[in-house]
């Protein structure tokens, strides 16, 4: 082989060598680190490629906290990193905090973040607190007048209680609890207009932001209106019912009355088809008497007698009776 081809092979396999190299150690991050003051070897840099740990995820972020004045180390951010956690918003967030003369470890950030919530706005809420707006809140005073409230609340996050603390969402629910109630004391909606800081008094009185991950610092109304006279719509509804009701009933007794009137009716004609029938057996039983002669000729003719003088009286009493009508 020639000394030319050689010296060329040579250097390719020494070209090859040094991006494998580079590949796994990674050299120039170590000089980043070391330029920066961090004190890691190159065997640490090559354990985290074993343990699947990407270096740079480690390195800039340990970088950031020593130029900032942190005390960390590498095997604290490499374990947040193995367990999951976002180390650079960690770090961030504790930089902020340090800024801020917020006490925060690196722990406690650590299970902020490990718990879902984000660290570095946490403590961006702390040092700037957030306002929360909720939504329209209708509530009804005692004269049945419904108040539609939208309140303001301005809150701070409570690094302390983030972790297992409740959220905005519990804010909002017992701030319009509180509106509710308050209002609802009310004696009249016109109390609420007048004196629309009596709300914000009661409710902040009220320690809402127990067992949450805020603190609120005030409630302040935004807006107050006035809206359906409840109290009102309610009676009408309830005199309609009660109409309904009272018609029901009126419609049973009537029923009733009807089948009472048709059942005497019923009566009525069944005790005169007995006269008819019972009638009709007169003719026969005097037939028979007759035969038998149980009964004479002359006591016939004295019960004709006496059926014809009744049916006479009868009709002069008719007579009489409507005569009197007239001349009244």
């Amino acid at each position: 082989m020639e000394p030319s081809l050689y010296l060329l092979f040579l250097a390719a396999i020494v070209i090859i060598a040094l991006a494998v190299l580079l590949s796994v150690v990674p050299v120039m991050l170590w000089i980043s680190a070391l330029a920066s003051g961090v004190r890691i070897s190159i065997i640490t840099l090559i354990a985290m490629r074993l343990r699947r740990v990407i270096p740079s995820r480690i390195v800039n972020p340990m970088i950031k906290a020593t130029k900032a004045g942190l005390n960390l180390s590498i095997n604290q951010l490499e374990s947040h990193f193995l367990a999951g956690g976002n180390v650079d918003r960690v770090v961030n967030a504790l930089i902020a905090a340090h800024r801020a003369n917020i006490h925060l470890e690196f722990e406690r950030a650590a299970a902020i973040d490990l718990a879902g919530r984000d660290v570095l706005m946490a403590v961006q809420m702390s040092v700037n607190p957030r306002v929360i707006e909720t939504p329209t809140v209708s509530a009804v005073a005692k004269n049945g007048i419904e108040v539609k409230v939208i309140a303001r609340v301005t809150v701070r996050a409570n690094i302390d209680r983030l972790v297992g603390g409740a959220g905005e969402e519990t804010i909002i629910a017992r701030v319009g609890e509180g509106i509710v109630t308050t209002v609802g004391s009310s004696d009249a909606h016109k109390d609420v207009l007048e004196n629309p800081d009596m709300i914000s008094r009661t409710v902040l009185g009220k320690g809402l932001d127990a067992g949450t991950a805020f603190e609120i610092l005030s409630i302040d109304i935004a807006d107050v209106d006035v809206g359906k006279n409840i109290g009102a719509h309610l009676q009408t509804e309830q005199a309609e019912a009660d109409k309904r009701i009272a018609q029901a009933k009126a419609e049973e007794r009537r029923a009733m009355a009807v089948a009472a009137e048709q059942e005497m009716k019923a009566k009525v004609i069944e005790m005169r088809a007995k006269v008819v029938e019972s009638e009709s057996q007169v003719p026969l039983a005097m037939a028979e008497a007759l035969r038998s002669g149980q009964l004479g000729v002359m006591d016939y003719m004295n019960l004709k007698n006496i059926d014809a003088d009744t049916q006479m009286r009868s009709s002069l009493g008719k007579m009489n009776d409507s005569g009197k009508g007239e001349k009244e």
